[in-house]
């Protein structure tokens, strides 16, 4: 444990953007834990008497055409699309972890099986899938959840089955072999937690991913339903009030959105920076 923070302070004074990224990263989780307690006003309370009025001391991101205060609703929408990111990638993590590390440990016919069901999914637009799959099941934040996390599933399949088809014959697995261990207990013992820090980065970068994924669909109208704070649905009602010089109603959150997928994939190459075991040498 302590060289493995002696190595992470190493990286984070060697790379100043990887440090920038892990400090939004922890800004963005506390927000979508105390967002409802920070946020200054009630994001689904109404004001007509101050729709539409442009950023200023009481309200930093302005109101929108029913006068809720953008900022609030921007602060509280964190958790939600923060939720659906971290539920979607969790769930394909651990479907297609474990199907791709069982494919690529046994082969044969169940190998067959799961690479062309994951052929099959990513024979699709990934995002013209998970809009069918939510136009057919009904636009709830769970179906959006199931949505995102069916078309990242290939890629954890994938990625498993390629770093446990090389492991399973190395050394240290041949020898547990021949201490009596089981096939199942190689696999769960030996090869799958070898295979887990690479994924981490696949994690970071997917997370980013499904925040767009699910502001995406919001944003088409197939996401989460009006009122709900949600930076899709926000981008989307802020749109039709740009032409009329409303900028601040999609800017905002338009730019929080960008900020969290920005944050996500420079954490992608943070991560990839302390697991590899080259950065360590």
């Amino acid at each position: 444990m302590r060289d493995f923070l002696k190595h992470f302070k190493y990286v984070m004074s060697e790379n100043p953007v990887t440090a920038l990224a892990f400090g939004l990263f922890l800004v963005i989780v506390l927000v979508g834990i105390f967002g409802p307690m920070i946020a200054p006003y009630d994001p689904l309370a109404s004001n007509t008497a101050i729709a539409l009025q442009p950023p200023s001391w009481s309200h930093l991101f302005g109101t929108d055409n029913l006068g809720r205060d953008v900022f609030s609703r921007v602060i509280v929408a964190t958790r939600l699309d923060l939720s659906i990111s971290v539920a979607a990638v969790a769930l394909s993590f651990v479907i297609g972890s474990v199907l791709g590390s069982i494919a690529g440990f046994f082969g044969g016919w169940l190998d067959k099986i799961v690479g062309r069901v994951t052929d099959t999914i990513m024979a699709f637009p990934l995002f013209v899938l998970a809009m069918g799959i939510v136009a057919a099941l009904g636009n709830t934040v769970e179906n959006i959840v199931y949505a995102t996390a069916i078309i990242n599933l290939p890629f954890y399949t994938r990625f498993a089955r390629a770093e446990v088809n090389v492991r399973r014959d190395a050394g240290f697995v041949a020898a547990a072999r021949l201490a009596g261990n089981s096939d199942m207990r190689l696999l769960a013992v030996q090869v799958y937690p070898n295979i887990l820090p690479p994924m981490m980065v696949q994690i970071s970068l997917n997370m980013g991913w499904a925040i767009l994924n699910a502001a995406g669909l919001s944003f088409i109208g197939l996401g989460v339903r009006p009122p709900t704070p949600e930076w899709g649905i926000m981008v989307a009602e802020g749109a039709n009030f740009i032409v009329s010089g409303e900028w601040w109603l999609a800017l905002f959150p338009g730019a929080a959105l960008m900020l969290a997928v920005l944050t996500f994939n420079l954490l992608g190459d943070g991560l990839r920076d302390i697991v590899d075991p080259a950065r360590r040498t």
